[in-house]
């Protein structure tokens, strides 16, 4: 052995030794460089050049420190080009390593200056120390477990700690165990194990993967450099068994001293430990995919749940067939193949498979073992219990301990209750000594074997768009929208996918037409599909048919439950839903629900065959918890257990929703209206596709328009409602009450659809039917009365709507009482009606007594209540009491989502009116996001024509107004305008509030004339339809103001402010004027009309007052009260320099004065000096 030596003079000298005479001496283990110090470069003298000569002079000066004369570093104290001398060297690493006083690790890449130590702390380097190359190479596996005694340091030569203090990071880094670390013999760890400890590990030379691991196995061979890495390690592992198979001959054959000392004994005895009962990898009998995607998640949880310290650890992969378990299970055994000795594969889908398998395992155990003496005994072709028994003893065997056996497709488990005689009871062929590592895969929720993983579908679409494409062969799927809907419909589930693209790959046929194919012709579609040999059960078609049976044995009312699921939608069935006890009912529903311990036992089968899961989305909801069924296996429902229509049963789906559809006095009745919104979706298809008989289904078509007209979803409450009336007329007439009821609701419908002729059409019908069958004061009459109130007012026939809400009120207090919600709702509408009329104080007393009476009735979050909350904050709006408007309408917004969600309409009515909110506090970038929000919805909900949609539409118009984007404000204007007088008419209000903003519009662009035409239509109109009071005539007026200020007609300026003041002061009276915008903004006008007249003191007053109104509005800081404070400023300094002025001085030239100022001397001398003074 050749060592370095520190010279006094401070250079080095190498000294060489024989094995017996070698002194204490320390050793460096690092990462090599580019520029090391070799032999060569020590004898010839040129090492002190080069940059890997200061970890040299580290190396000798820690040893020095240390009081060690010699050390030794492998780049220079070894001949490489002596090949003897290298073989000779790499044979003995381990062993130099192991017999050094003291081995130093120089970690280049984790800094720690010198500052940083006098703490103790191990942060920052910590985090470095982690992430070091060091950890990763495969020489210095040895070089970490050999010594006794490791340090490691920083780049600065700065002491990290040694092997004891930061044994636990080095743990964790290197997965290699702490009684490795602390010097147990490397035999008490087997082959697996340590080969495993060298995994993730690199090296330079491909060779030196196996090279660098003979101290770690305690063997010695000859260094070939061109022979690969595959064939060194196979090397490796013949003189690995070389140095072993003679003491399991010995094992095997020696029974007496197996009966007089015991196996574990003679093992112990013979210095045998960990031996190796390696097993070459091979899943030769099993299908795996050729590119496995996603469930990186599970992986690592079958990893964590499988390591440990060599006992047993068993895993249990449960979930839906076709979900992908075998494969997953497959991918963790290639991945891993290295950590284990052996790796079995066993299929217990029944028991003469499973033995069969023990067989297949006994001849590979045999092959590579031929000393296994009860294996090679056996005949493999008989005796098939031996044979599974001497396998279990072999597993069984002391030392091996690092096997792991997969139990795949354990789908019909013996369990308690379970009578099914082909049930296995998978204890019996387990190993019995409490060793090695064990996967089961099953379909059942109840194996309780070893840690539990459920296996879900995969729930990124990519990862789904991934199988499809490899499976399919075809390009560009991840960005293809029809690729991305059958994915979506596949629902993440890998034996759908990979049934589909198998199909692709093999029938030219578009991704549409699939998909088409799959909703229209199932059975047909997936008995032509290829069969996959990557799955037991090779087709979607039959994957769950096995199941089925076997719940079918267990509980036949299971059996039914899944064959009735066909008939609603795949999620979220729950007992009440079923439970609406009729002696119509077949038997079995009526054994099913006849309480909720019968329910969940039917429902427990299911689950624990893997067939059904609790669904989640369910748990904030009232009532129990909800069940669902994966999406394909609810098309196999539909297509194969329900080949033969049951049309009695999709009857009793429709009435079980119809039944289950809740009543607004209802506690909460929007939590149970979404939970059933889905199922009445697939009973919708069942209607529309005439798979139930049109005769009897006319209450339940009702009961599911109704539904959906709470949700929003008009078209489809429509298609529901037609079909209720067409067969209630057909059945009991025209006029008999329950068409009438269905009448009402369709004119409620049209109503909020924008159809305000087709509304007043069944209204009136259903009026006068209710009043010849029911009489005039009844209540169900005054539901029409108030709704047609309700079209009256949308038509702006204000005076008929008061009369049809009056009448309704004075009804419902009769029949009801005050308080009753019926009630309230009329005294909510006559709250909107008054404020439409500008009656706001009136208008408030109203919302409030409605919301009282709704929080005290229902409760604060009730869509009712909200309704008048949101009410609440429109009238505060246009009170000018901004603050608590938004107060209201934040309030509304909050309960909204959480009661109908974010994209109802409703809410969207709240989003978009707090957009108003914001663009009247000028807040107009949180304005445009609500705006933009609200149309994206409305568009979404209803259609771009229908009245809310254009209703935004027109908003956004103003908003860009104000941001003097006026080309886009325009083309809002012009949709809406269009839009409105299509669906509303050119004389409605709504028509005629977008014709009064094209007209602030075009007087803003210059373009006078057209402003006054659209002015003047507007004003007109409103006159007509509200009368000359109203605030939005009022409004009008004010514009008419400005618009005659900027054509300089003063005089009709002011006829039009002073008209538009009074009436604002009439309808708000004093107090609310100061604090209503439009009547402010008059009143700046009036000022700035004063101003130009010369009134100065009039304008000032004027200003004054609206400022002080916009300062209550919008607060101080808000731009438009800066620039009344700058305008009031301007005024004081005019008329501070009005008292200096002469009165009779001499005019000056007035050319190109205004004609109204030449007429006055005075007045054109103050003008002029104005002008000058740039105050005009």
């Amino acid at each position: 052995m050749r060592l370095l030596q520190y010279n006094n003079d401070g250079d080095f000298s190498l000294t060489e030794f024989f094995e017996s005479d070698i002194p204490k001496y320390a050793i460096l283990s690092h990462r090599w460089g580019a520029e090391e110090v070799t032999f060569k470069d020590l004898i010839d003298g040129t090492s002190k050049s080069k940059a890997g000569y200061g970890k040299i002079r580290f190396c000798g000066e820690q040893a020095k420190r240390n009081g060690l004369q010699y050390f030794w570093v492998d780049t220079c104290c070894i001949d490489k080009s002596n090949a003897v001398e290298l073989q000779e060297a790499i044979n003995s690493m381990f062993r130099w390593y192991r017999d050094a006083t003291k081995c130093y690790v120089y970690l280049p890449d984790v800094s720690r200056p010198y500052s940083d130590s006098a703490d103790g702390s191990n942060e920052p380097w910590e985090s470095t120390f982690r992430k070091s190359e060091w950890f990763t190479r495969g020489w210095t596996l040895q070089e970490l477990i050999a010594p006794a005694s490791v340090d490691f340091f920083s780049r600065e030569g700065e002491l990290l700690g040694n092997k004891a203090s930061l044994e636990r990071y080095i743990c964790e880094i290197t997965g290699v165990p702490v009684d490795a670390l602390r010097g147990s013999p490397l035999s008490d760890f087997s082959v697996a194990e340590r080969m495993s400890w060298a995994a993730n590990r690199e090296t330079y030379r491909q060779e030196d993967k196996a090279y660098s691991l003979l101290g770690i196995f305690d063997v010695n061979m000859p260094l070939i450099y061109s022979e690969g890495k595959d064939k060194a390690l196979q090397r490796l592992r013949e003189e690995i068994d070389k140095a072993s198979k003679a003491l399991l001959f010995c094992y095997e054959h020696s029974s007496r001293i197996n009966a007089h000392l015991g196996i574990r004994k003679l093992l112990t005895s013979s210095g045998f430990k960990r031996e190796d009962f390696s097993v070459a990898f091979s899943l030769s009998n099993v299908s795996d995919v050729q590119h496995f995607v996603a469930r990186k998640t599970e992986l690592i949880q079958i990893h964590k749940a499988l390591s440990g310290d060599g006992s047993r650890r068993a895993v249990v992969l449960y979930g839906l067939g076709g979900i992908g378990k075998t494969q997953l299970s497959i991918v963790y055994a290639k991945r891993h193949k290295d950590s284990y000795s052996a790796i079995f594969w066993l299929n217990i889908k029944d028991e003469n498979s499973l033995k069969q398998s023990f067989a297949k395992v006994a001849k590979q155990i045999s092959r590579e073992h031929p000393l296994a003496f009860r294996l090679s005994n056996v005949d493999t072709k008989e005796n098939l219990d031996d044979i599974v028994d001497a396998v279990k003893a072999w597993l069984s065997l002391p030392y091996n301990t690092r096997w792991l056996v997969i139990y795949d497709n354990y789908d019909n488990p013996k369990l308690t209750g379970n009578t099914d005689p082909t049930t296995m009871d998978i204890r019996e062929f387990l190993p019995e000594s409490y060793h090695g590592s064990i996967i089961i895969t099953t379909r059942s929720s109840e194996v309780k074997n070893g840690d539990t993983i459920h296996i879900r579908k995969l729930d990124d679409m990519q990862d789904s768009l991934e199988i499809l494409s490899n499976v399919s062969r075809r390009k560009g799927l991840r960005s293809d929208p029809d690729a991305i809907m059958l994915a979506r419909e596949l629902d993440g589930l890998p034996l759908a996918l990979a049934t589909a693209g198998a199909y692709l790959d093999q029938v030219a046929v578009s991704l549409a037409d699939y998909l088409r194919l799959y909703k229209q012709s199932w059975v047909q579609l997936q008995e032509s599909s290829p069969e996959l040999e990557s799955y037991e059960d090779r087709t979607l078609y039959s994957t769950w048919q096995i199941s089925y049976n076997h719940v079918k044995q267990q509980n036949n009312l299971s059996a039914k439950l899944l064959c009735f699921w066909a008939y609603f939608d795949n999620q979220d069935l729950w007992f009440e839903l079923l439970q609406h006890s009729d002696s119509n009912n077949p038997d079995w529903v009526r054994e099913l629900t006849k309480d909720e311990v019968s329910f969940h036992q039917a429902v427990r089968v299911l689950s624990s065959h893997g067939l059904v899961e609790v669904d989640t989305s369910s748990q904030d909801l009232i009532e129990s918890l909800g069940y669902s069924i994966h999406g394909c296996v609810h098309s196999w429902t539909i297509h194969v257990l329900n080949q033969a229509w049951n049309h009695g049963l999709a009857r009793l789906a429709l009435k079980f929703i119809g039944s289950h559809t809740p009543d607004e006095h209802t506690s909460r009745p929007w939590l149970t209206q979404r939970r059933l919104l889905q199922h009445a979706m697939r009973c919708s298809y069942i209607v529309l596709n005439n798979l139930v008989p049109d005769g009897d289904i006319a209450w339940e078509c009702h009961r599911i328009g109704i539904l959906y007209y709470s949700q929003g979803k008009l078209v489809e409450a429509e298609q529901m409602y037609q079909r209720a009336l067409q067969s209630k007329e057909k059945a009991w007439g025209p006029e008999h009450i329950s068409t009438l009821n269905t009448v009402n609701n369709l004119g409620l419908l049209y109503a909020d659809q924008g159809k305000l002729v087709e509304a007043e059409q069944m209204y009136k019908r259903a009026l006068q039917g209710s009043e010849k069958v029911w009489g005039t004061e009844h209540t169900l009459t005054l539901d029409t009365v108030n709704n047609l109130g309700n079209l009256y007012k949308n038509q702006g026939k204000l005076v008929e709507a008061e009369q049809m809400y009056q009448r309704a009120l004075q009804g419902y207090e009769k029949a009801w009482d005050p308080e009753h919600t019926s009630t309230l709702n009329t005294v909510n509408n006559l709250g909107t009606l008054y404020a439409d009329q500008g009656k706001l104080v009136e208008a408030e007393q109203m919302y409030k007594r409605a919301l009282q009476g709704y929080e005290k009735a229902w409760d604060p979050e009730h869509t009712s209540t909200l309704s008048t909350v949101h009410n609440l904050g429109l009238l505060y709006a246009d009170q000018g009491k901004l603050v608590k408007a938004e107060q209201m309408y934040k309030r509304a917004l909050q309960g909204k989502e959480k009661v109908c969600g974010p994209e109802h309409t409703s809410t969207l009515d709240t989003v978009n009116n707090l957009g108003n909110l914001y663009k009247n506090q000028g807040k107009l970038v949180e304005a445009e996001q609500m705006y933009q929000r609200a149309l994206q919805g409305y568009e979404k909900a209803w259609d771009p024509e229908h009245t809310s949609t254009l209703n935004t539409v027109n908003n956004l118009g103003i908003l860009y107004a104000d941001q003097g984007k006026l080309v886009e404000a325009e083309q809002m204007y012009q949709r809406a305008l269009q839009g409105k007088e299509k669906a509303c008419g050119p004389e409605h209000t709504s028509t005629l509030s977008t014709v009064n903003n094209l007209g602030n519009l075009y007087k803003s662009q210059g373009k006078l004339v057209k402003a006054e035409q659209m002015y003047q239509r507007a004003l007109q109109g409103y006159e007509k339809v509200w009368g000359t009071e109203h605030t939005l005539t009022l409004d009008t007026v004010n514009n008419l103001g400005n618009l005659y200020a900027d054509q300089g007609k003063l005089v009709e300026a002011e006829q039009m402010y002073q008209r538009a003041l009074q009436g604002y002061e009439k309808v708000l009276n004093t107090d609310n004027i100061i604090t209503y915008v439009p009547a402010l903004h008059t009143i700046w006008n009036f000022g700035s009309l004063f101003e130009h007249q010369d009134k100065i003191e009039k304008a000032k007053t004027m200003y004054s007052k609206a400022s002080l109104g916009y300062e209550q509005v919008f607060g101080p800081k808000h731009p438009r009260c800066q620039s009344s404070r700058h305008k009031l400023c301007a005024l004081d300094a005019v008329m501070q320099n009005r008292a200096l002025l002469e009165v009779e001085e001499p005019v000056d030239d007035l050319q190109g004065e205004p004609l109204h100022l030449k007429k006055s001397p005075s007045i054109s001398k103050r003008y002029k000096l104005f002008r000058k003074l740039g105050l005009r």
